[in-house]
């Protein structure tokens, strides 16, 4: 133990620390064990992402749940794994490509998914390795993809199944397109950003008359798809127009004017272009009258290049287009005036690209049948959300939820499982390519380009990984439903909801008993952290600087039940490695200090006040730990670690031991009460800082600490005399040094004590604790004496400690002259600043115009002015009086 370091070096431990974890399989889920199930799926980080502090949040406390769980005796599964991420992989994909001058149209769809897959495969493990380095006890053997057979294999039942129901459909919608991914998103996937544009009011022409209708419109260069002019019926600027004829400007194709009950007239000019391909609302009123859509524009974003487009303008992009467009109108009298017009436009979550609304064959999930189980299942209890106001928020999607498009343009992903004939155009959903049709028995048959929504393959994830349709898999028998999900509330619409939806449909249960939703991670002045903000703090440096221990700690403090974002500092983190600190330091003073001792329990019948004291302690706080533990309130835990071992342990009871320790008759079961501590806070500490307290744990224990029983409250250690007494002694020993550091009488003088208090209880308290106040206070002599005074004793410092009185006699300690000046002087400068305050809340200018706080603020310093004279009087009169 001597050649034990003195500082505790991080870097040095934890990789050693997890290869021993590694090495052991301790990990490792047995699907066949006795025990009673804990489970938890990982969220599955993107192939494509690399470790962020939302992840480190995420991870950290999922596995302060999962290690907190295993030493409770559960049979615990963490199951990691890894989302194939369909439009961010094959972006990152196709970036690449680009840098070398080719397309994935160059290459052709089965080699661009080779080598798709292959940049997936290098990149899977390399999140999982950093999530290793935040000590994540997940069990690597069940590592899954979702990509891989089995959830592939999942998928395919899921949709085939669905299918049969008539819960999937293909049909013509208008859906969010991304034109910089070229496919379909949904609408959870579309962020909408308030955007300064113009309302721009252009006039069409009547047919064979004079005259013009004005429509108002935020996309002009969609105008060439217009099938009709609508205006509200009962509109008196318009009713006389309805039936007429317009010419759409530019390309000269005539339009009539139509009514619609749906028109706002309080909008834009009370005219509404009807745009039935590039619009959903215009869809809806086209299809209500019978127009055929028109195309003007392509899935680039590219106006199209057919008959319906001005020949100049095909194959422009659609921004360049529009200021083509308006100098055309502006020069043909038709551009009205440009009016500034703020409003919310969508993005591409993915990519940021303005999305167009734009009508195109797409696969739908018919989500209200398939929502009612959902909803049923938080007043049953069977899904509980924590905190519980996230509920409504779920409830009020599927109250209100829209068919989901689960169809995207793209390459990479699970490819649709619909078969076309190429003879007859038969259409065949089924779980492997058919050989022929089953209509006209052809055998050229070709299988939907389309794939499918990346979060439709996540929606199985609680399931799919777990052996799904396989209902006799041993983990989908021992594990499912899982546990608890952790995650944020970024994500309840886009994957928790559905996860919920797909779990009652194929597995008729929750796929969770509880969904943790924990803040988002935002920079100290509340924003959001982004790359391009330059505000991001990288964990993985947090790591290399503080100490993964550091990491955790410091985000299970910083956590809070009620789900608010988190502000976070890079020197927050300084916390966690003091902490970290103190424990090594603490540690290795017990460790250093147990020559002599044996393997025998503590002698519960040999324990002084300050042992029965900081047991009884320890049972308290183990309790509330572990029910913070298992209600989610990982901050409570933190600060319960924090405040027992550095607080009470450390600045208390181990100082006291040192004292015990120089004693015969003590120092043996002062021992064992120091490592029977010691070693109860690093099972306490563990689920939390694993590599300090596997390291530490491992110094004195053959075994691993990681199935240790958890700390529970031992009623048979509980002792509130112990904790009255020593409340009086720790009390009076803050007192004393206080008054040591008030009046700077040094250290090396010995101050001597006075205790007034009653025979009774208050006595028979400072008698027992009285060694403890002598060394620790640096007192020379204590002396108890019945009753208290009739008056102050003279030229003393006094305080009260409940109903005694402490008072240090200061002649000898100080120059009580020069203390009186001292004192005087005090008083003066408070009067001089009261004086000031009063004169200032007198004012009704002052009063009138300050702001509440600052008026407040000002009436509470004058009552802290009046405390603190009041105080320094007392302390004079008793100063003069000797």
């Amino acid at each position: 133990m001597e050649n034990l370091a003195k500082a505790y070096n991080p870097h040095d431990t934890e990789g050693k620390i997890y290869k021993y974890w590694e090495d052991n399989n301790f990990f490792r889920a047995d699907a066949k064990s006795k025990k009673e199930p804990f489970s938890i799926v990982i969220p599955p980080p993107n192939v494509t992402g690399v470790l962020h502090m939302g992840h480190a949040l995420d991870g950290t406390l999922q596995d302060i749940l999962i290690r907190y769980k295993r030493m409770k005796g559960f049979e615990v599964l963490w199951l990691p794994g890894t989302d194939h991420a369909g439009i961010a992989t094959q972006n990152v994909v196709e970036k690449e490509l680009r840098k070398e001058g080719k397309t994935r149209y160059d290459l052709g769809r089965e080699k661009f998914l080779e080598i798709t897959r292959d940049w997936a495969n290098n990149h899977r493990s390399r999140i999982l390795e950093q999530f290793k380095r935040l000590g994540a006890s997940f069990d690597l053997t069940r590592e899954r993809f979702t990509l891989d057979e089995g959830c592939s294999k999942a998928v395919k039942k899921v949709f085939v199944t669905l299918y049969n129901e008539g819960l999937i459909y293909k049909g013509a919608y208008i859906v969010n397109w991304c034109p910089r991914c070229r496919s379909a998103i949904s609408d959870i996937e579309t962020e909408y950003l308030s955007e300064r544009g113009h309302l721009w009011e252009l006039a069409y022409p009547f047919r064979d008359e004079f005259g013009a209708i004005v429509i108002a419109t935020t996309r002009p260069e969609t105008m060439f798809g217009d099938v009709a002019v609508a205006v509200n019926p009962r509109d008196p600027r318009y009713s006389h127009l309805i039936g007429k004829t317009v010419v759409l400007p530019m390309i000269g194709r005539d339009i009539p004017i139509i009514a619609d009950e749906a028109v706002e007239m309080d909008f834009g000019t009370g005219a509404l272009k009807i745009t039935p391909a590039h619009d959903p609302n215009d869809y809806e009123i086209g299809k209500k009258h019978g127009f055929s859509p028109v195309w003007v524009m392509d899935e680039e974003g590219k106006m199209s290049d057919n008959a319906y487009v001005p020949e100049e303008l095909r194959g422009l992009d659609r921004y360049v287009a529009r200021e083509k467009i308006l100098e055309q109108l502006k020069l043909q009298g038709e551009l009205v005036r440009a009016i500034p017009h703020e409003h919310n436009v969508g993005h591409c979550q993915r990519c940021n690209d303005t999305i167009e609304p734009y009508l195109s064959e797409q696969w739908f999930v018919r989500m209200k049948p398939l929502a009612k189980r959902p909803v049923e299942a938080i007043n049953r209890e069977e899904l509980n959300f924590i905190p519980p106001r996230w509920a409504k928020i779920y409830l009020d999607w599927m109250h209100n939820v829209r068919d989901w498009c689960i169809s995207r343009q793209l390459w990479w992903g699970h490819r649709i499982p619909a078969y076309y004939c190429d003879e007859c155009n038969e259409m065949m959903v089924c779980m492997e390519q058919p050989a022929e049709c089953r209509k006209c028995g052809s055998s050229s048959i070709t299988r939907d380009t389309d794939v499918l929504d990346t979060w439709f393959s996540s929606a199985l994830w609680p399931f799919s990984t777990m052996g799904w349709p396989d209902k006799q898999s041993g983990d989908l028998e021992k594990f499912y439903p899982t546990s608890v999900l952790v995650t944020g509330f970024d994500i309840i619409f886009f994957w928790v909801a559905r996860m919920v939806v797909m779990g009652y449909k194929f597995t008729d249960k929750s796929p969770f008993e509880y969904v943790y939703i924990h803040g988002l991670i935002r920079d100290e002045k509340g924003r959001k952290m982004s790359k391009s903000s330059g505000n991001t703090i990288d964990p993985l440096e947090i790591i290399d600087k503080y100490g993964t221990d550091a990491l955790r700690f410091t985000l299970a403090n910083l956590v809070t039940y009620g789900g608010q974002d988190i502000r976070l500092s890079d020197e927050r983190f300084e916390f966690g490695r003091n902490f970290a600190n103190k424990i090594w330091n603490a540690s290795r003073f017990v460790l250093m200090n147990l020559e002599g001792t044996d393997d025998r329990p503590v002698d519960t019948e040999a324990l002084t006040v300050a042992d029965r004291w900081v047991l009884h302690k320890y049972s308290i706080v183990a309790g509330e730990l572990d029910k913070n533990f298992g209600s989610f309130r990982f901050s409570e835990a933190a600060q319960l670690l924090y405040d027992f071992f550095w607080g009470v342990y450390c600045d208390w009871y181990v100082e006291i031991a040192k004292i015990q320790l120089q004693n015969p008759q003590t120092k043996l079961n002062t021992q064992r009460v120091l490592k029977f501590l010691l070693e109860g806070q690093l099972k306490m500490l563990h689920p939390v800082m694993p590599h300090i307290t596997e390291e530490i744990w491992l110094l004195n224990n053959k075994n691993t600490i990681t199935f240790e029983p958890f700390p529970v409250y031992e009623p048979l250690l509980v002792n509130e005399p112990a904790e009255r007494r020593m409340n009086k002694a720790i009390d009076t020993i803050k007192a004393l040094r206080n008054i040591r550091q008030s009046f700077n009488i040094p250290v090396s003088s010995l101050i001597k004590a006075r205790i007034y208090c009653d025979d009774g209880e208050d006595r028979e308290d400072f008698e027992l604790t009285a060694q403890y106040i002598k060394e620790l206070a640096k007192a020379g002599r204590i002396s108890l004496e019945s009753g208290l005074p009739e008056r102050i004793p003279a030229r003393s410092a006094t305080v009260m400690i409940g109903s005694a009185l402490v008072a240090v006699p200061l002649e000898g300690l100080i120059d009580l002259d020069k203390e009186i000046e001292r004192q005087n002087k005090k008083i003066e400068g408070l009067e001089k600043e009261m004086k000031s305050l009063r004169a200032r809340v007198n004012s009704p200018k002052f009063l009138e115009n300050a702001p509440k706080d600052v008026i407040l603020k000002t009436k509470e310093r004058i009552n802290e002015i009046e405390q603190q004279s009041q105080a320094i009087e007392d302390l004079l009169k008793s100063l003069v009086e000797g």
